[in-house]
């Protein structure tokens, strides 16, 4: 079994985004944060950072934030970037103040571009990310596409092909699924995340997308009543959907006892790899 970590009181907090360790210390010294319904007494307090903790520690009467090790889905609006730095609406804007000040950091789990709403992921667990970003994990995303033109009927043979070249690409793409749903609009699964990589294949066949919506990745849905702008919790259920067997029983094998995503709840709300959307 693996060693539940700890961390010092004002360490944990600070890094969490509560404020700097003096103002930990003041917060503490005011009675202020509480663990099992008792004050916590010295700032210095080694604390153990279990799955758990947000349901037993309060702080300022409100339950902790979730601990270092959370993952959790937004279902990203329309005219939202997912970046720190541009101009306009940001993804992190979505997130509660206090979580973009936290260390480690949260980071999108690849992007959607701005004009592409639907199924995002974000973690501050480094391991998590990459082994969701991996090529070799073959995870696959399935996307809602609208179209200006009808289907001609060919694509999903193109598609599939594995031969497809677009335009400045040396590589082909690999094989991907397109189901029809009507004249104008389909379903396509990718398992690899080149730039504006969807827009781009209908483009190579003649039509232009419309509306671009991430509804699935790998196992896991978007789910229908988590409006645009909220974001949920994953717990090990989700990310079990998210990983290949193999790779998510290896992961929780790897993770601390004492992280990982806790519960579920709704708010309103980057190794950073390209917006393939």
């Amino acid at each position: 079994m693996s060693k539940v970590p700890t961390l010092r009181l004002d360490r944990l907090l600070a890094n969490m985004g509560y404020g700097s360790r003096r103002e930990v210390q003041q917060l503490v010294h005011a009675g202020l944060v509480t663990l099992d319904g008792a004050e916590i007494e010295e700032a210095d307090e080694r604390i153990a950072v279990t799955r758990d903790l947000s349901e037993r520690m309060r702080v300022q009467g409100k339950p902790l934030d979730p601990p270092p090790g959370l993952a959790l889905m937004l279902h990203k609006p329309l005219g939202v970037t997912c970046s720190h730095k541009e101009a306009g609406p940001l993804v992190y804007g979505l997130l509660p103040d206090r979580w973009r000040r936290r260390d480690p950091a949260i980071s999108t789990i690849g992007r959607l571009d701005k004009d592409t709403s639907g199924l995002l992921l974000m973690t501050d667990d480094g391991n998590l990310l990459h082994r969701i970003i991996s090529p070799r994990a073959n995870i696959s995303k399935r996307y809602h596409v609208s179209l200006d033109r009808p289907l001609r009927g060919d694509e999903a043979e193109i598609f599939a092909a594995g031969t497809l070249m677009l335009e400045s690409e040396d590589k082909p793409l690999l094989p991907a699924q397109l189901e029809a749903i009507s004249g104008t609009s389909a379903y396509l699964t990718l398992t690899e995340g080149r730039y504006h990589q969807v827009r781009r294949m209908f483009a190579a066949v003649g039509n232009h997308v419309m509306a671009l919506h991430r509804d699935r990745i790998g196992a896991l849905a978007l789910p229908e009543d988590l409006e645009p702008g909220q974001y949920r919790l994953l717990g090990e259920a989700d990310l079990a959907l998210l990983l290949p067997p193999a790779q998510g029983a290896e992961h929780m094998r790897k993770r601390p006892a004492g992280l990982g995503p806790v519960g579920a709840v709704y708010g309103v709300a980057a190794a950073m790899s390209p917006a393939v959307s």
